[in-house]
């Protein structure tokens, strides 16, 4: 289901996602959004994504991804989506790079926006990405890192913690990649087909992977910076987390030297 810019006119409820994209015009974006157990921050994310969409001159779908909740992610999802038919739910295994590779291989637009339920980034920087894809990148990641870049209120440790992984991840699998890690990330549609059809890892790590793979295959990567607030709520445990993570770094680095991602 395609939202209506400002000059067009609302789709009927009863219209389905699938039938409003083939009889209607494609979205220009699909903004794909893994869930889990996500009841207490998508209605308002939902909202602000709604007033934004409203906003622009282009056609877009959201796709919420609930994978495994155990709360009731997917009743707040249908209950928007009674009024909102541009919004479609689906469902996938547990872990957000499953729930992630979901989204982007079901996505209509002609590109993909990777975007977090907590809205860490301000749904209005969608517009930086989105312009950087628009001329002349494949993909475009959303940086925490670099002139222009601001982050608020983030706990001194997160910062630090985050700066080792990435000089980690520098090391064994992306050089030159500033900030691998943060939620937000745009596609174009024919990239994001090719690479997430080779994506293998489900967990935190999947960013890694999947901009391993992009690197490999040839795409023109760019980082956009953007203003980024975090989230006292975050489902990333600082410490277990990141040594799962760095594990994850390791068997990418070894992907990269057997050709998997060729």
């Amino acid at each position: 289901m395609v939202i209506p810019s400002a000059m067009s006119q609302p789709l009927p409820a009863h219209i389905t996602a699938e039938a409003a994209t083939a009889n209607g015009p494609a979205p220009l974006l699909t903004i794909v959004i893994p869930a889990y157990n996500e009841e207490s921050r998508l209605p308002a994310s939902l909202r602000k994504i709604d007033e934004f969409l409203r906003q622009q001159p282009y056609q877009a779908e959201v796709l919420v991804v609930e994978n495994g909740s155990r709360d009731d992610t997917s009743g707040v999802v249908n209950r928007f989506r009674a009024d909102h038919p541009y919004v479609r739910l689906l469902h996938s295994a547990k872990g957000k790079g499953t729930a992630v590779r979901e989204g982007m291989l079901n996505a209509a637009g002609d590109y993909a926006l990777i975007c977090d339920a907590d809205l860490a980034m301000p749904i209005a920087e969608t517009s930086k990405l989105l312009s950087a894809v628009q001329n002349g990148c494949d993909v475009a990641i959303a940086s925490r890192e670099g002139e222009g870049a601001v982050r608020y209120a983030e706990p001194y440790y997160r910062h630090l913690m985050g700066r080792v992984f990435n000089g980690i991840v520098r090391v064994l699998a992306i050089p030159g990649l500033q900030d691998t890690q943060c939620g937000f990330k745009m596609f174009r549609r024919a990239a994001a087909r090719d690479v997430f059809t080779r994506q293998t890892m489900g967990g935190w790590a999947f960013d890694v992977e999947v901009l391993a793979i992009a690197l490999r295959r040839g795409y023109k990567v760019a980082e956009v910076p953007i203003h980024w607030y975090f989230m006292t709520e975050s489902k990333i445990s600082p410490f277990r987390d990141t040594i799962s993570m760095v594990r994850e770094v390791f068997k990418v680095r070894q992907n990269v030297r057997r050709g998997l991602y060729d």
